[in-house]
Protein backbone atom coordinates (compact mmCIF):
# COMPACT_ATOMS: atom_id res chain seq x y z
CA UNK A 1 0.00 0.00 0.00
CA UNK A 2 1.84 3.38 -0.88
CA UNK A 3 1.50 6.44 1.52
CA UNK A 4 2.05 9.89 0.19
CA UNK A 5 2.65 12.93 3.05
CA UNK A 6 1.52 16.40 1.45
CA UNK A 7 0.93 19.25 3.85
CA UNK A 8 -1.33 17.69 6.65
CA UNK A 9 -2.65 15.66 4.85
CA UNK A 10 -2.02 11.77 4.74
CA UNK A 11 -3.11 9.87 1.54
CA UNK A 12 -3.54 5.78 1.45
CA UNK A 13 -4.83 3.41 -0.81
CA UNK A 14 -8.23 3.65 1.79
CA UNK A 15 -8.10 7.28 1.15
CA UNK A 16 -7.50 10.59 2.61
CA UNK A 17 -6.30 11.06 6.37
CA UNK A 18 -6.47 14.68 7.69
CA UNK A 19 -3.80 15.27 10.34
CA UNK A 20 -5.14 17.88 13.09
CA UNK A 21 -3.50 21.04 12.26
CA UNK A 22 -2.63 21.83 15.99
CA UNK A 23 -0.26 18.46 15.92
CA UNK A 24 1.30 19.13 12.80
CA UNK A 25 2.29 22.69 13.82
CA UNK A 26 3.23 21.34 17.45
CA UNK A 27 7.25 21.96 17.69
CA UNK A 28 9.82 19.76 19.38
CA UNK A 29 12.03 20.38 22.53
CA UNK A 30 15.19 22.08 20.84
CA UNK A 31 17.78 20.04 23.08
CA UNK A 32 16.14 16.93 22.86
CA UNK A 33 16.88 17.25 18.71
CA UNK A 34 20.63 18.24 19.43
CA UNK A 35 20.66 15.20 22.39
CA UNK A 36 19.85 12.77 19.57
CA UNK A 37 22.20 14.08 17.08
CA UNK A 38 24.35 14.18 19.30
CA UNK A 39 24.12 10.36 20.29
CA UNK A 40 24.24 9.72 16.52
CA UNK A 41 27.22 11.41 16.57
CA UNK A 42 28.73 8.98 19.84
CA UNK A 43 27.39 6.12 17.47
CA UNK A 44 29.67 7.01 14.97
CA UNK A 45 32.84 6.99 17.32
CA UNK A 46 33.15 10.82 17.97
CA UNK A 47 33.37 12.08 21.38
CA UNK A 48 31.18 14.15 22.63
CA UNK A 49 30.65 16.34 25.77
CA UNK A 50 26.73 16.90 26.84
CA UNK A 51 25.93 20.19 27.38
CA UNK A 52 22.53 20.76 25.99
CA UNK A 53 19.88 18.49 28.54
CA UNK A 54 19.08 20.13 31.61
CA UNK A 55 19.82 17.05 33.64
CA UNK A 56 21.80 17.03 36.34
CA UNK A 57 24.78 14.32 36.59
CA UNK A 58 24.30 13.26 40.18
CA UNK A 59 22.33 9.86 41.07
CA UNK A 60 18.89 10.09 42.66
CA UNK A 61 20.13 9.91 46.07
CA UNK A 62 19.89 6.43 47.60
CA UNK A 63 17.18 7.17 50.50
CA UNK A 64 14.68 7.98 47.52
CA UNK A 65 15.62 4.92 45.25
CA UNK A 66 15.13 2.66 48.24
CA UNK A 67 11.12 3.96 49.30
CA UNK A 68 10.54 3.86 45.43
CA UNK A 69 11.59 -0.13 45.44
CA UNK A 70 10.62 -0.48 48.87
CA UNK A 71 6.90 0.63 47.15
CA UNK A 72 7.25 -1.42 44.45
CA UNK A 73 7.66 -5.07 46.93
CA UNK A 74 4.84 -3.47 48.77
CA UNK A 75 2.31 -3.67 45.94
CA UNK A 76 1.74 -0.29 45.57
CA UNK A 77 1.62 -1.11 41.50
CA UNK A 78 -2.00 -0.10 41.18
CA UNK A 79 -4.05 2.44 39.95
CA UNK A 80 -4.26 5.58 42.44
CA UNK A 81 -6.00 8.73 42.57
CA UNK A 82 -5.51 10.44 39.59
CA UNK A 83 -4.91 14.12 41.76
CA UNK A 84 -1.88 11.91 43.43
CA UNK A 85 -1.68 9.75 46.69
CA UNK A 86 -2.78 11.21 49.83
CA UNK A 87 0.46 10.80 50.99
CA UNK A 88 2.45 12.71 48.29
CA UNK A 89 -0.63 15.64 48.40
CA UNK A 90 0.06 16.03 52.25
CA UNK A 91 3.86 16.36 51.82
CA UNK A 92 3.45 18.40 49.21
CA UNK A 93 1.17 20.99 50.68
CA UNK A 94 3.42 21.07 53.79
CA UNK A 95 6.28 21.70 51.72
CA UNK A 96 4.73 24.83 50.42
CA UNK A 97 5.28 26.67 53.81
CA UNK A 98 8.62 27.09 52.83
CA UNK A 99 8.13 29.27 50.05
CA UNK A 100 5.60 31.28 52.40
CA UNK A 101 2.26 29.12 50.77
CA UNK A 102 -0.48 28.05 52.88
CA UNK A 103 -2.03 24.95 50.96
CA UNK A 104 -3.85 21.72 51.36
CA UNK A 105 -4.04 18.41 49.84
CA UNK A 106 -6.63 20.11 47.90
CA UNK A 107 -4.41 22.95 46.45
CA UNK A 108 -2.08 20.14 44.99
CA UNK A 109 -2.39 18.24 42.03
CA UNK A 110 0.21 15.61 41.32
CA UNK A 111 1.54 14.62 37.16
CA UNK A 112 4.26 12.36 35.69
CA UNK A 113 6.64 14.98 34.78
CA UNK A 114 6.06 19.42 35.70
CA UNK A 115 5.82 19.73 31.78
CA UNK A 116 2.53 17.91 32.09
CA UNK A 117 1.16 19.95 34.89
CA UNK A 118 1.88 23.40 32.42
CA UNK A 119 0.15 21.36 29.67
CA UNK A 120 -3.12 20.74 31.90
CA UNK A 121 -3.14 24.33 33.48
CA UNK A 122 -2.45 25.96 30.70
CA UNK A 123 -5.46 23.84 28.60
CA UNK A 124 -7.46 24.07 31.72
CA UNK A 125 -7.55 28.19 31.30
CA UNK A 126 -7.01 29.39 28.09
CA UNK A 127 -9.87 29.80 25.05
CA UNK A 128 -9.07 30.56 21.52
CA UNK A 129 -8.23 33.87 21.22
CA UNK A 130 -7.16 34.31 24.90
CA UNK A 131 -3.40 36.00 24.99
CA UNK A 132 -1.04 34.57 27.37
CA UNK A 133 1.68 36.76 28.49
CA UNK A 134 5.51 34.67 27.75
CA UNK A 135 8.62 35.19 29.21
CA UNK A 136 11.34 34.71 25.82
CA UNK A 137 13.83 33.14 25.50
CA UNK A 138 11.71 30.37 27.52
CA UNK A 139 11.24 26.73 28.01
CA UNK A 140 9.84 26.11 24.92
CA UNK A 141 6.97 23.93 26.18
CA UNK A 142 5.30 27.02 27.18
CA UNK A 143 4.59 27.93 23.50
CA UNK A 144 3.80 25.27 22.60
CA UNK A 145 1.03 24.25 24.98
CA UNK A 146 -0.34 28.36 24.26
CA UNK A 147 -0.32 27.49 20.56
CA UNK A 148 -1.86 24.23 20.65
CA UNK A 149 -4.43 25.20 22.29
CA UNK A 150 -5.73 28.44 20.49
CA UNK A 151 -4.41 31.29 22.31
CA UNK A 152 -2.11 33.62 21.11
CA UNK A 153 1.80 33.86 22.92
CA UNK A 154 2.97 37.20 23.58
CA UNK A 155 6.72 37.04 24.54
CA UNK A 156 8.32 39.59 27.22
CA UNK A 157 12.13 40.03 26.98
CA UNK A 158 13.83 37.75 30.20
CA UNK A 159 17.15 39.50 29.57
CA UNK A 160 20.32 37.24 31.09
CA UNK A 161 21.86 40.33 33.12
CA UNK A 162 19.15 42.61 33.83
CA UNK A 163 16.37 40.31 33.90
CA UNK A 164 12.08 41.48 33.04
CA UNK A 165 11.56 44.90 32.29
CA UNK A 166 8.39 45.52 34.16
CA UNK A 167 7.20 48.46 32.81
CA UNK A 168 7.43 46.68 29.10
CA UNK A 169 5.80 43.71 30.17
CA UNK A 170 2.81 46.00 31.54
CA UNK A 171 2.37 47.80 28.42
CA UNK A 172 2.12 44.49 26.49
CA UNK A 173 -1.21 43.91 28.62
CA UNK A 174 -4.86 44.06 26.70
CA UNK A 175 -8.10 43.00 27.44
CA UNK A 176 -7.26 40.13 25.75
CA UNK A 177 -5.05 39.06 28.27
CA UNK A 178 -5.54 36.01 30.64
CA UNK A 179 -2.19 34.39 31.89
CA UNK A 180 1.18 35.83 32.67
CA UNK A 181 3.93 32.95 33.20
CA UNK A 182 6.85 33.41 35.15
CA UNK A 183 9.83 31.16 35.42
CA UNK A 184 12.59 31.64 38.41
CA UNK A 185 15.29 30.87 38.58
CA UNK A 186 14.84 30.81 34.27
CA UNK A 187 15.52 28.69 31.58
CA UNK A 188 17.59 29.23 29.57
CA UNK A 189 19.50 32.59 31.63
CA UNK A 190 19.53 31.46 34.83
CA UNK A 191 18.13 34.78 35.86
CA UNK A 192 16.41 35.20 39.23
CA UNK A 193 13.52 37.73 39.94
CA UNK A 194 14.80 40.16 42.73
CA UNK A 195 11.53 40.39 45.31
CA UNK A 196 11.09 43.86 44.22
CA UNK A 197 10.06 42.64 40.54
CA UNK A 198 8.04 39.56 41.72
CA UNK A 199 5.71 42.24 44.23
CA UNK A 200 5.37 44.59 40.96
CA UNK A 201 4.55 41.46 38.84
CA UNK A 202 1.60 40.67 41.45
CA UNK A 203 0.42 44.31 41.68
CA UNK A 204 0.05 43.85 37.63
CA UNK A 205 -1.72 40.96 38.08
CA UNK A 206 -4.33 41.67 39.88
CA UNK A 207 -4.87 45.16 38.45
CA UNK A 208 -5.70 43.55 35.27
CA UNK A 209 -6.85 39.80 36.84
CA UNK A 210 -4.55 37.56 35.18
CA UNK A 211 -3.81 34.26 36.28
CA UNK A 212 -0.17 33.36 37.37
CA UNK A 213 1.57 30.27 35.97
CA UNK A 214 4.94 30.21 38.25
CA UNK A 215 7.03 27.80 37.59
CA UNK A 216 9.63 27.24 40.25
CA UNK A 217 11.43 23.78 39.18
CA UNK A 218 14.79 25.47 39.64
CA UNK A 219 13.91 27.07 43.23
CA UNK A 220 16.12 24.86 45.56
CA UNK A 221 19.00 25.51 42.76
CA UNK A 222 19.51 29.09 43.52
CA UNK A 223 22.86 30.85 44.38
CA UNK A 224 21.85 33.49 46.41
CA UNK A 225 19.07 34.10 49.30
CA UNK A 226 16.29 31.05 48.96
CA UNK A 227 13.83 32.98 46.54
CA UNK A 228 10.07 33.76 47.29
CA UNK A 229 7.13 32.29 45.35
CA UNK A 230 5.15 35.21 43.76
CA UNK A 231 2.07 32.68 45.33
CA UNK A 232 3.01 34.12 48.75
CA UNK A 233 2.37 37.53 48.52
CA UNK A 234 -0.81 39.15 49.37
CA UNK A 235 -4.03 38.12 47.48
CA UNK A 236 -1.88 36.17 44.81
CA UNK A 237 -2.29 32.30 45.98
CA UNK A 238 -5.95 32.89 44.84
CA UNK A 239 -4.51 33.56 41.23
CA UNK A 240 -1.41 31.54 41.17
CA UNK A 241 -0.37 28.10 40.13
CA UNK A 242 2.73 27.03 41.06
CA UNK A 243 4.31 24.51 39.06
CA UNK A 244 6.92 22.49 40.38
CA UNK A 245 8.54 18.57 40.39
CA UNK A 246 11.78 16.29 41.45
CA UNK A 247 13.59 16.53 38.60
CA UNK A 248 16.19 18.83 39.09
CA UNK A 249 16.46 19.07 42.66
CA UNK A 250 16.65 15.53 43.59
CA UNK A 251 18.44 14.09 40.19
CA UNK A 252 15.16 11.97 39.28
CA UNK A 253 14.59 13.04 35.88
CA UNK A 254 13.72 9.52 34.48
CA UNK A 255 11.37 8.86 37.35
CA UNK A 256 8.95 11.54 36.49
CA UNK A 257 7.57 13.42 39.04
CA UNK A 258 5.85 16.47 39.06
CA UNK A 259 3.45 19.26 40.70
CA UNK A 260 1.09 21.87 40.82
CA UNK A 261 -0.45 23.50 43.55
CA UNK A 262 -3.21 25.86 43.04
CA UNK A 263 -6.42 27.50 44.15
CA UNK A 264 -9.46 24.73 44.84
CA UNK A 265 -11.36 25.98 41.48
CA UNK A 266 -8.61 25.03 39.04
CA UNK A 267 -6.95 22.02 40.48
CA UNK A 268 -10.38 20.15 40.57
CA UNK A 269 -10.58 21.03 36.79
CA UNK A 270 -7.08 20.02 36.15
CA UNK A 271 -7.42 16.96 38.01
CA UNK A 272 -10.03 15.97 35.50
CA UNK A 273 -7.15 16.57 32.57
CA UNK A 274 -5.31 14.33 34.88
CA UNK A 275 -8.12 11.44 35.05
CA UNK A 276 -8.87 11.46 31.01
CA UNK A 277 -5.24 11.87 30.14
CA UNK A 278 -2.68 9.56 31.95
CA UNK A 279 -5.39 8.73 34.65
CA UNK A 280 -2.93 8.43 37.17
CA UNK A 281 0.94 9.35 38.35
CA UNK A 282 2.94 5.84 39.34
CA UNK A 283 2.21 5.06 42.62
CA UNK A 284 5.91 3.74 43.70
CA UNK A 285 7.44 7.16 42.18
CA UNK A 286 4.78 9.23 44.29
CA UNK A 287 6.47 7.48 47.26
CA UNK A 288 9.90 8.40 46.25
CA UNK A 289 7.90 11.56 46.18
CA UNK A 290 7.23 11.94 50.06
CA UNK A 291 11.06 10.59 50.87
CA UNK A 292 12.51 13.21 48.47
CA UNK A 293 10.63 15.62 50.23
CA UNK A 294 10.80 14.74 53.86
CA UNK A 295 13.99 13.39 54.19
CA UNK A 296 17.59 14.63 54.49
CA UNK A 297 18.17 17.42 52.21
CA UNK A 298 22.05 17.06 52.16
CA UNK A 299 21.91 16.09 48.34
CA UNK A 300 20.10 18.50 47.25
CA UNK A 301 22.83 21.19 49.26
CA UNK A 302 25.39 19.53 47.39
CA UNK A 303 24.68 19.98 44.09
CA UNK A 304 23.55 23.28 44.72
CA UNK A 305 26.94 24.02 46.01
CA UNK A 306 28.45 21.69 42.85
CA UNK A 307 26.57 23.54 40.48
CA UNK A 308 27.36 27.31 41.77
CA UNK A 309 30.87 26.24 41.18
CA UNK A 310 30.75 24.83 37.62
CA UNK A 311 28.82 28.33 37.55
CA UNK A 312 32.03 30.11 38.21
CA UNK A 313 34.11 28.22 36.26
CA UNK A 314 32.17 28.17 32.92
CA UNK A 315 31.50 31.90 33.22
CA UNK A 316 35.06 32.97 33.31
CA UNK A 317 36.05 30.75 31.03
CA UNK A 318 33.42 31.70 28.68
CA UNK A 319 33.86 35.90 28.89
CA UNK A 320 37.26 34.75 28.37
CA UNK A 321 36.49 34.28 24.77
CA UNK A 322 36.70 37.69 22.30
CA UNK A 323 33.65 38.78 21.76
CA UNK A 324 31.57 36.80 23.77
CA UNK A 325 29.78 38.17 26.64
CA UNK A 326 28.22 35.77 29.94
CA UNK A 327 26.17 36.79 32.85
CA UNK A 328 26.43 35.18 35.73
CA UNK A 329 23.06 33.04 36.74
CA UNK A 330 21.17 33.33 39.91
CA UNK A 331 20.20 30.23 39.80
CA UNK A 332 19.34 27.00 37.91
CA UNK A 333 22.22 25.13 35.44
CA UNK A 334 22.52 26.87 32.34
CA UNK A 335 24.33 30.16 30.91
CA UNK A 336 23.17 32.10 28.47
CA UNK A 337 26.53 33.91 26.60
CA UNK A 338 25.39 36.19 24.22
CA UNK A 339 27.45 35.42 20.81
CA UNK A 340 26.27 38.51 18.74
CA UNK A 341 29.84 39.81 17.91
CA UNK A 342 31.01 36.02 16.89
CA UNK A 343 28.01 36.06 14.28
CA UNK A 344 28.25 39.38 12.82
CA UNK A 345 32.29 38.61 12.19
CA UNK A 346 31.94 35.42 10.38
CA UNK A 347 28.32 36.20 8.56
CA UNK A 348 26.40 32.99 10.14
CA UNK A 349 23.14 32.40 11.96
CA UNK A 350 23.42 31.20 15.80
CA UNK A 351 21.82 28.06 14.88
CA UNK A 352 24.86 27.26 12.41
CA UNK A 353 27.16 27.89 15.10
CA UNK A 354 25.34 25.44 17.64
CA UNK A 355 25.73 22.87 14.71
CA UNK A 356 29.51 23.26 13.76
CA UNK A 357 30.29 23.13 17.44
CA UNK A 358 28.14 19.55 18.22
CA UNK A 359 29.89 17.90 14.65
CA UNK A 360 33.33 20.26 14.07
CA UNK A 361 34.28 20.29 18.07
CA UNK A 362 32.17 17.81 20.10
CA UNK A 363 30.26 20.13 21.85
CA UNK A 364 26.43 20.17 22.21
CA UNK A 365 24.64 23.11 23.06
CA UNK A 366 21.10 24.36 22.09
CA UNK A 367 21.09 27.47 19.38
CA UNK A 368 19.34 30.50 21.77
CA UNK A 369 16.38 30.34 18.56
CA UNK A 370 15.19 27.00 20.27
CA UNK A 371 13.92 29.01 23.05
CA UNK A 372 12.38 31.63 21.70
CA UNK A 373 12.69 34.94 18.93
CA UNK A 374 14.94 36.99 21.89
CA UNK A 375 17.72 33.94 21.85
CA UNK A 376 18.67 34.70 18.59
CA UNK A 377 22.08 36.14 19.67
CA UNK A 378 22.53 33.47 22.22
CA UNK A 379 24.07 29.83 23.02
CA UNK A 380 22.63 27.78 25.97
CA UNK A 381 25.40 25.45 27.97
CA UNK A 382 23.84 23.18 30.70
CA UNK A 383 26.66 22.71 33.16
CA UNK A 384 25.35 19.60 34.51
CA UNK A 385 28.25 17.78 33.51
CA UNK A 386 31.81 17.16 35.77
CA UNK A 387 34.46 19.76 36.00
CA UNK A 388 36.50 17.34 33.79
CA UNK A 389 33.91 17.46 31.00
CA UNK A 390 33.12 21.26 31.46
CA UNK A 391 37.27 21.91 30.75
CA UNK A 392 37.20 19.75 27.90
CA UNK A 393 34.33 21.51 26.32
CA UNK A 394 35.81 24.83 27.35
CA UNK A 395 38.89 24.35 25.64
CA UNK A 396 36.59 22.93 22.96
CA UNK A 397 34.51 26.22 22.99
CA UNK A 398 37.76 28.26 22.69
CA UNK A 399 39.02 26.43 20.03
CA UNK A 400 36.00 27.53 17.64
CA UNK A 401 35.04 30.34 18.78
CA UNK A 402 38.41 32.31 19.54
CA UNK A 403 39.77 31.14 16.27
Amino acid sequence: MGTALDGCTTTTTAGSVRLARRVVELGLEGAFEVFAAARRLEAAGRHVVHLEAGEPDFPTPPHIIEAGVRALRDGMTHYTTSNGTAELRAAIARSMADRGVLAEPANVIVTPGSKLAVFHVLTALLEPGDDVLLPDPAYPAYAAVTTFVGARAVPYLVDAESGVDVDALAALITPKTRVLVINSPHNPTGHALAPAALARLAELAERHDLIVISDEIYRQLSFGETPISIASLPGMAERTAVIDGFSKAYAMTGWRLGYGVMPVWLADQVGKLVNNSVACTAPFVQAAGVAALEGPQDAVATMRDAFRARRDFIVEAINAIPGVRCATPGGAFYVFPDVRAVLTSRGTSVEALAKELLETHGVACVAGTAFGGNGRGALRFAYTQSRADLATAMTRVHAALGA
